[in-house]
C-alpha cells in the first residue's frame, strides 16, 4: 500500500501564494460567471456539451491538454491533463446541474452582501474555477513541487455516473490520489465520509377480483405492501448512518377492485460497505405476510460508501496543515449524500471531499458561493497539489 506524505520543507512564502490568487480574483469571477450562464442541466445534452466546448476551451488556455470522451446520450466527459512529476493526482467534479435551461431567468447570477448567487455556482462550478485558478498559480508561481494532474470533469453525477463512472474510476487507479471540488460543508468544512446510496424497486404480485362480489378470491398487493414497508423501515438504524425511505409507491387500478399488482421505490442509505451488504441481503430475505401474493426486488447499492480510512484520514491531515499554514483551520464533518468521490475511495484510493468553496443552497433557489473564500481555496489548492506526493 502507498501514502501520501508531506514535503517536508514549503520554500515559497504561502503570503505570497496567497497574494497571487487574490489579484486573480477577476479572472475566476469571471470564469465561474462564464459557466454558470451556459446552463448545463444533466439530461440536455445539447447544453451540457456548450458548456463543455467553454470548458474545454479555457482549459486548453491555462496549459491542459484537453480529451472529450463520449457520454453517449449525456454530454461529453472532460478531462484535461497538466504535465508534472508522477505519479500523479487527480481533480474530481461535474459540469452538470439539477436546473433546467431558463433558470438562470429565475435565479439570475447577482453579488449581495458579499454572496454571488446563480444556479449551479455552489453544486459545483465555483469549485472548477477555484481548481483552474489553482493549477494556473502551481505553473505560474512555479510552486517547488507540481505533480502531474488529470483534471475530469463529469456530466452526469447528478443522475447516478452512468456514464462516467468506468472513466473516473480508470483514471483514479493511475494517480496516489483524488481531490474532489464538491462544495465544502457549512464553514468549509472537507468531506472526510460520505454515505453510499441504493436504489431499489419493490414489486408485489397479488390477484386481482372485484372488491364487492368476491373479495376472497383476490390477494391484495397494496395490502401486502403495506407490511413490506413496515418490515423495510425496521431495517433502519439511524444510529449506524443507515436509513431506508420508500419514497415513491404506486398499485392498484380502480377503488372496487382488489389490487393485482403494487411498486415502492426505496432510497438506502449506508456509512459502510459491511452495512451495504447486510441491507442487500436483509431487502432480498423479505417475504411475503399474505397468502398468494409474490414478492420481486430489483436494485442494489451502487455508489459505494466513502469512508474515513487511512488514506482519507492522512489526505486531511494534510489539508489540514496547509490551511492553518495559509491561516485558517479545516474542519472536517460526513456528508449524507454522495459524490463521484465514493467510486474513487472504494477502490482504496485516498480521496478527500468538499474542497469548493463555502457557500450554501445546493439545489436550491438561494444558492450562492462566498466571495471571499475564492482565491483563498484556491491558494489552498494550489499548495495542496504542491505538498503531496507518493512515497513507499
Amino acid at each position: 500500500m502507498t501514502h501520501l506524505m508531506p514535503i517536508d520543507v514549503m520554500p515559497i512564502d504561502l503570503s505570497d501564494l496567497l497574494a497571487w490568487c487574490e489579484s486573480e480574483r477577476a479572472w475566476l469571477r469571471q470564469t465561474i460567471e462564464t459557466l454558470v450562464a451556459l446552463e448545463s442541466p444533466s439530461t440536455d445534452k445539447a447544453a451540457v456539451d456548450r458548456c463543455g466546448d467553454e470548458l474545454a476551451s479555457r482549459l486548453r488556455g491555462i496549459g491542459g491538454t484537453v480529451t472529450r470522451l463520449d457520454g453517449g446520450d449525456r454530454g461529453d466527459h472532460i478531462v484535461a491533463d497538466f504535465d508534472g512529476a508522477s505519479p500523479g493526482l487527480l481533480v474530481l467534479g461535474h459540469f452538470d446541474t439539477v436546473w433546467p435551461v431558463g433558470q438562470i431567468a429565475r435565479m439570475p447570477l447577482r453579488e449581495e452582501a458579499g454572496r454571488l448567487y446563480g444556479p449551479g455556482i455552489f453544486d459545483m462550478k465555483a469549485g472548477i474555477g477555484v481548481a483552474m485558478l489553482a493549477m494556473r498559480a502551481v505553473r505560474e508561481m512555479k510552486l517547488p513541487y507540481a505533480p502531474r494532474v488529470t483534471m475530469l470533469w463529469t456530466t452526469d453525477e447528478e443522475i447516478g455516473s452512468a456514464t462516467s463512472r468506468s472513466a473516473i474510476e480508470a483514471h483514479a487507479r493511475q494517480v496516489s490520489a483524488v481531490y474532489v471540488l464538491e462544495p465544502s460543508l457549512p464553514g468549509g468544512a472537507a468531506k472526510t465520509s460520505r454515505k453510499g446510496v441504493g436504489e431499489f424497486e419493490l414489486t408485489v404480485h397479488g390477484v386481482s377480483a372485484h372488491a364487492g362480489l368476491d373479495p376472497e378470491r383476490g390477494a391484495s398487493a397494496i395490502h401486502e405492501l403495506a407490511h413490506q414497508i413496515i418490515a423495510i423501515t425496521a431495517l433502519q438504524d439511524v444510529e449506524r448512518g443507515v436509513t431506508l425511505n420508500v419514497g415513491r409507491i404506486a398499485g392498484g387500478s380502480r377503488t372496487n377492485v382488489v389490487a393485482e399488482s403494487a411498486h415502492a421505490s426505496i432510497d438506502v442509505r449506508v456509512s459502510t460497505m459491511a452495512d451495504a451488504a447486510r441491507i442487500e441481503e436483509s431487502l432480498h430475505r423479505l417475504r411475503p405476510c399474505l397468502p398468494r401474493t409474490r414478492l420481486e426486488l430489483r436494485g442494489g447499492v451502487d455508489r459505494p460508501p466513502l469512508e474515513r480510512g487511512p488514506g482519507v484520514v492522512h489526505l486531511y491531515e494534510l489539508g489540514r496543515e496547509v490551511a492553518r499554514a495559509l491561516g485558517r483551520d479545516l474542519a472536517e464533518g460526513a456528508a449524507g449524500g454522495a459524490s463521484d468521490g465514493n467510486f474513487t475511495a472504494a477502490l482504496g484510493v485516498p480521496t478527500l471531499d468538499g474542497l469548493g468553496p463555502r457557500g450554501d443552497g445546493a439545489h436550491a433557489l438561494h444558492e450562492h458561493v462566498e466571495l471571499e473564500d475564492l482565491a483563498w481555496r484556491s491558494a489552498f489548492l494550489a499548495a495542496l497539489l504542491s505538498r503531496a506526493r507518493k512515497v513507499h
